[in-house]
């Protein structure tokens, strides 16, 4: 089959219909109030077209898809690293060879108890009193499984037997979208988090893609800090990417 066009692409999303939510209190900035512009949740959408949105600026949120639609604040911004400038720092390939001992594999896009046991004690870490610590099955096969895409992907990072992360991959046509990654909270000084990004940056470039889309950096959101990390950095402003040496 051949490959859409760039014009049979933005045709097919001219089809979708579009809404605006009302405002809310922030989940990142709670003193701000957000809203956005989403996908008809009724529409499926097929991984050709997720791949044209996120190149403007959406990303999905279990299997919605949206963008930032706030009427006083410009806070989130789109960011994606060109894997095939990436450059390592120093700690990042400390990182990288530190987790050399570990087995990464792809696995079905299915509710399994290790993953969800893992994602709890995820949660119960690094989230606990803020509303997502109390994560259910239901809770999880929506946020994590109930993609609504074909290109949603786990990958299983194991140290032998031991399940140490999984990371939540959306394939695109022009790269990969990091959409969530869960890993072993007692394991800290493995960085977990950081290898699975390195990984997938590592795979997008055997792949000979473009981009990891690393979803929306916010300057005064601490936990997105990260994202700082990885260099260079393309974000999306004014509906287009532009190139910088970190955010700031």
């Amino acid at each position: 089959m051949a490959r859409p066009t760039s014009a049979d692409l933005a045709s097919s999303v001219k089809t979708l219909n579009f809404f605006l939510t009302t405002e809310q209190a922030c989940s990142y900035l709670p003193e701000r109030r957000a809203g956005s512009v989403v996908v008809d949740p009724y529409t499926r959408v097929s991984t050709a077209m997720y791949s044209t949105l996120i190149d403007h600026g959406f990303r999905r949120n279990s299997g919605h898809i949206y963008r930032p639609h706030c009427q006083a604040c410009e806070s989130c911004i789109s960011v994606r690293v060109p894997v095939k400038e990436f450059i390592a720092s120093r700690s990042q390939k400390r990182v990288w060879r530190r987790n050399q001992d570990l087995v990464v594999r792809p696995v079905g896009l299915s509710f399994q108890q290790e993953h969800f046991q893992l994602y709890q004690r995820y949660l119960e870490s690094r989230h606990r009193g803020g509303g997502m610590d109390d994560a259910s099955p239901e809770q999880y096969n929506e946020f994590i499984i109930n993609s609504g895409l074909d290109g949603t992907r786990l990958y299983e990072f194991r140290l032998h037997d031991r399940l140490l992360a999984v990371a939540v991959v959306d394939q695109l046509l022009q790269g990969w979208s990091a959409v969530y990654t869960f890993f072993d909270p007692d394991l800290e000084a493995r960085s977990l988090g950081t290898h699975a990004i390195l990984w997938q940056i590592n795979e997008a470039q055997r792949l000979g893609l473009s981009w990891v889309y690393l979803g929306y950096w916010i300057k005064e959101c601490r936990k997105m800090s990260y994202k700082n990390q990885f260099r260079p950095l393309e974000i999306y402003r004014a509906g287009q990417w532009l190139r910088i040496d970190a955010l700031s």
